[in-house]
């Protein structure tokens, strides 16, 4: 019978548990999924934008004017 009753413990009360007992734990994980969701937009968000202009730093490209990946370059 006890066993019944230990598996309809819902989330919310075993979060409320370990906030009780390791609110340390609790807490750094909750910052840690945090950053992970910041960091996957920042990348993400880096990407869309063609963040990474090295490509056209380390060697000479010649391209023609009406190229749509002329207006990428940027002269950092």
């Amino acid at each position: 019978m006890a066993a019944a009753t230990a598996s309809r413990r819902t989330i919310g009360q075993l979060l409320k548990q370990g906030w009780n007992e390791i609110p340390e734990v609790i807490a750094s994980t909750g910052m840690a999924l945090i950053g992970v969701a910041v960091g996957f937009y920042a990348c993400n968000k880096y990407e869309k934008e063609n963040g990474d202009n090295r490509r056209y730093k380390q060697t000479y490209v010649i391209m023609r004017p009406d190229d749509p990946r002329v207006k990428l370059i940027r002269k950092d």
